[in-house]
């Protein structure tokens, strides 16, 4: 089914909002066939090969930096200045670069894997480094003490079993970003031989079960983005904002439900 050009740059997390989309429109940076596509009202099908050009402005320790810039700039009330932050599935350090240059106090960078994170990031005073950690059994004293901000990139394993431990190692009132990822929310069942989510459907769902998930950890949902830059093999992902309660009282179920589809409606307005 043919959607709007701007809302489909959206879905396939090659623009962060509808308004970021009719930014790139408007400076000729879409195309599709080698073709400018120059209207944000243009109907494109599923099937249509979308590109933007996007300007490298900057370079972080990994690809995956650029990620997380975009996550916070789509998130301006997320803010790591002055925070003692927790980078879980750190690998070379792009999230651990970019919470830096963003001002962070001090950054726990946490990996289940040895010897990855890249050498002038290990050896400045500000990060803390916790390698050999697995993230599901992740508790506050073993990285020494709660972080004001969370950030995570985290493969072949699902959110929902991680959510809780991240959450955890927040303080109360303190924000998680966590980059979703649908190739590894919906089941090996579900996932087509070439190891990407091509159906907007199944992406969907896989957002909306991490969204659960969080809701039923306590956790409020903050804000939905689509990641600049798509993930392995092309797969689109989205970097999901939630915030710890202060309290511990749990929504009505209803209030959750209500909660999961306005957070939804951040991509898929149709919904």
């Amino acid at each position: 089914m043919p959607v709007r050009l701007d809302q489909a740059l959206v879905a396939r997390g090659l623009a962060r909002s509808r308004t970021h989309a009719a930014s790139l429109i408007a400076e000729g940076k879409v195309s599709s066939g080698g073709q400018v596509l120059g209207k944000a009202s243009l109907q494109v099908d599923e099937s249509r090969d979308l590109a933007v050009e996007h300007d490298d402005q900057d370079t972080y320790a990994s690809r995956a930096g650029h990620k997380l810039a975009g996550a916070l700039d789509a998130f301006p009330d997320v803010s790591a200045q002055g925070k003692r932050c927790l980078d879980a599935g750190a690998s070379t350090g792009g999230f651990t670069d970019v919470l830096l240059r963003r001002g962070a106090a001090h950054v726990v960078a946490v990996d289940v894997g040895h010897g990855q994170l890249v050498p002038h990031l290990r050896d400045d005073p500000r990060v803390e480094v916790h390698e050999g950690m697995n993230v599901r059994y992740m508790a506050t004293e073993d990285i020494g003490g709660p972080a004001a901000l969370t950030v995570a990139d985290l493969s072949f394993i699902s959110l929902t079993l991680v959510v809780r431990p991240l959450a955890d190692c927040t303080e109360p009132g303190g924000d998680l970003v966590l980059m979703v990822k649908p190739q590894f929310e919906i089941g090996k069942d579900r996932l087509g031989r070439t190891g990407v989510v091509t159906s907007e459907r199944e992406r969907r769902l896989a957002v909306e079960k991490v969204a659960r998930a969080a809701l039923d950890a306590g956790l409020d949902l903050c804000g939905l983005a689509a990641s600049p830059l798509p993930g392995q093999d092309g797969n689109v992902e989205y970097f999901l904002w939630i915030k710890r309660r202060i309290t511990q009282d749990l929504p009505k179920i209803e209030e959750r439900e209500a909660a999961a589809a306005a957070l939804l409606r951040q991509i898929w307005p149709n919904h």
